[in-house]
């Protein structure tokens, strides 16, 4: 039987307040990889960086096409999303 995987867009803090958005399949892996300087770019030298927000997609697609709408948004309205609900 074939799992079926989740995809997330997520927002993380990073260690100099910037805020980073990014999409995965594996929130816990992709939270790791960023950490320890494997993530992506921005990041690196940024670490350590924290977890705020994620929400989760059944494909691929949508997922990233949320990522893109979230980096349109400006610093406050991505604020606003990282606010408990």
């Amino acid at each position: 039987m074939e799992r079926k995987r989740s995809n997330y867009t997520y927002l993380l803090r990073c260690a100099d307040g910037s805020i980073y958005c990014g999409w995965t399949n594996c929130l816990e892996k992709r939270l790791r990889a960023h950490n320890e300087g494997r993530g992506a770019k921005y990041t690196r030298g940024r670490r350590p960086v924290e977890l705020v927000y994620y929400e989760e997609f059944a494909t691929r697609r949508e997922a990233m096409q949320r990522e893109c709408a979230i980096k349109k948004m400006s610093r406050r309205e991505k604020q606003q999303l990282m606010l408990p609900k």
